[in-house]
């Protein structure tokens, strides 16, 4: 069969396939336009869940006569000034949006380049350009469209279906640039120069407000990469990832990488079932990340993606590790009352230092599976009931948790600080402090006289080599043993596992996202079930002295806020709510 040069409109429709996948692509590369135009309002409208009308109006810088006809030209580009693909600065730049949405609907285009005295329209099916009372900024009408491919169309979802992906693509563009305000079907609105936290409230729910932690992290002495914007306590979760917004130099994305740390930041306070709720903002040089690897421009690559993963997982652990005395003495240093955007609510007053001693010890599983870290002094008090030897009367109310009055049904502490009722799960609170404490230990492990060999395929030898140092990490110390086979010569001491069948996992994972978790999730398993296992358990009577012991001591652990199962370990209730619930307001 001899080879044939395909005509434009089908090279047009090909192109469609790839980047107009339903109307919400549509909606996405419009609104895309105009915040490359310079617009600071947008207004959407979608008719029948984009199949008859999409409308897209900006007050951005316009298109001029002379480049209208230019605008639905495959591969023209206005924001491409050289020929430099490693210097992208725009939400848009492949030039294939218009002329694909074109291919495959009726399209026109309005518009008024800034300082011209009147504008254009454009009738992309006709070519025809004629003048236009259209005074401000560029509106692209999108009718009918997939009427040129029906069996396009026929694989469209219902309406409604429809208009939930335009609203979801709408959200992430407003959560990318809170400076803009969006208007779709005058019934969603996200105001102009709204700060991030009331973006995020209007786009997320008010169910965030007061529940989600600052990020601002910087990797570097001149600060290589940044990392802005905020992450849900572990308390607030969501059953799918609908509410995790991703961005890599503005630009909204799906990325491997970014999914995979967050997971991992969030590994030891939420279950693997749920998700966390984020905003984060990733700067970056240009020149480290490509993101012209697709044509939906939603995947990215980067140059060093284990740097990239480290630092973010680093950061966010970072912000998730406050402790109780840190958030408040945070809050105290800002501003009266608490901030909506505070880790803990409550009031606010100067905490006084206070001497306490330890519970009892049990280390037995430590001297089986850690060392002493080198970086922190060991801490040897693990389990048992808190048996510190406080004077109650000494208890000052204002501490962040309070002082101690009562237990009830042998599972929660109530506690009073200032103003205000606390409520601490006994288990939950024991179980956090373990957990920590046994963190803070390296993990021991045991040379092997003779290696553990793995036979594997020679790319999946290459995949496990490369997360190495992770392993290792975590007590793992491998190398390769020829080009089919690794040799494990170290590995965590009383860890029995298949190990064949854990690096043969390893290496899955690794080859499908570019990391693995794996191990670091078996550790977490291990640490978590031993800390469960040996703590204060629910039904067991504390004295008030334990009670006030466990209070301090939870104060003064990071992740405070959690069980190592996502689950709360205090909370915190105003007497005025209380007021409330007896009509004495």
């Amino acid at each position: 069969m001899p080879v044939r040069v395909l005509p434009d409109f089908l090279i047009n429709q090909i192109a469609a396939g790839e980047v107009v996948e339903r109307p919400a692509s549509v909606v996405k590369e419009l609104i895309e336009n105009a915040l490359d135009a310079g617009a600071d309002q947008i207004v959407i409208d979608v008719v029948d869940g984009g199949r008859t009308l999409i409308s897209v109006i900006d007050n951005g810088a316009g298109i001029s006569a002379a480049d209208l006809p230019r605008v639905v030209m495959r591969h023209a580009t206005s924001k491409l000034p050289t020929d430099d693909l490693l210097n992208i600065n725009y939400m848009g730049f492949r030039g294939e949006a218009l002329p694909s949405i074109a291919s495959v609907s009726d399209m026109t285009i309005d518009s008024m380049a800034r300082g011209a005295s009147h504008g254009w329209r454009l009738d992309v099916s006709t070519g025809d350009v004629r003048p236009s009372d259209w005074d401000t900024g560029t509106r692209v009408r999108v009718e009918n469209l997939f009427s040129r491919t029906p069996a396009r169309l026929k694989f469209l979802r219902g309406d409604r279906a429809e208009m939930m992906s335009v609203l979801e693509v709408v959200k992430r563009l407003a959560m990318a640039r809170p400076d803009v305000g969006f208007a779709l079907n005058n019934k969603w609105f996200f105001g102009k120069n709204q700060d991030l936290s009331a973006r995020i409230a209007s786009v997320m729910g008010d169910d965030v407000v007061g529940r989600m932690l600052g990020v601002d992290a910087t990797s570097g002495t001149n600060g290589d990469m940044k990392l802005s914007g905020f992450i849900s306590q572990p308390t607030l979760r969501r059953a799918s990832s609908v509410d995790q917004y991703l961005f890599v130099n503005g630009r909204p994305v799906k990325d491997k990488v970014l999914v995979g740390a967050l997971r991992a930041a969030y590994m030891d306070v939420m279950h693997a079932r749920e998700f966390p709720l984020c905003a984060l903002y990733l700067t970056l040089n240009p020149r480290n990340v490509d993101v012209n690897v697709s044509p939906a421009k939603t995947e990215v690559h980067f140059l060093e993606p284990s740097h990239v993963r480290a630092f973010i997982i680093k950061s966010l652990r970072d912000a998730l590790a406050r402790t109780v005395n840190e958030a408040v003495n945070e809050n105290v240093a800002q501003s009266h009352p608490a901030p909506v955007w505070s880790g803990v609510q409550m009031n606010l007053r100067t905490m006084p230092k206070m001497e306490q001693t330890q519970p009892k010890t049990n280390t037995n599983f430590s001297s089986r599976l850690f060392v002493a870290s080198p970086h922190r002094a060991p801490d040897t008090a693990f389990m048992g009931a808190p048996t510190a030897t406080l004077n109650t009367d000494d208890i000052a109310e204002n501490l962040p948790l309070g002082r101690v009055i009562g237990q009830i049904a042998n599972k929660y502490i109530l506690a009073q600080s200032g103003d205000n009722l606390v409520i601490i799960d006994q288990h939950a609170a024991h179980e956090r402090i373990t957990y920590e404490k046994l963190r803070t230990h390296a993990i021991k492990t045991q040379p092997l006289l003779t290696p553990i060999v793995v036979n594997m395929r020679a790319e999946e030898v290459s995949a496990v080599l490369t997360v190495s140092d992770e392993l290792r990490a975590c007590g793992i110390d491998i190398d390769a043993f020829g080009d089919d086979a690794i040799a494990i010569s170290a590995v965590p001491s009383d860890w029995n596992l298949d190990w064949a069948d854990a690096f043969h996992a390893i290496a899955d994972e690794v080859r499908a996202n570019g990391h693995s978790s794996a191990i670091q999730e078996r550790l977490h398993l291990k640490l978590a079930n031993f800390a469960c296992h040996h703590s204060v358990r629910a039904g067991q009577k504390l004295d008030m002295n334990q009670m006030n012991a466990l209070l301090r001591d939870i104060e003064n652990t990071p992740r405070a806020g959690e069980c190592n199962h996502g689950r709360p370990v205090y909370k915190i209730i105003p007497i005025v709510e209380i007021d409330g619930w007896f009509e004495r307001v």
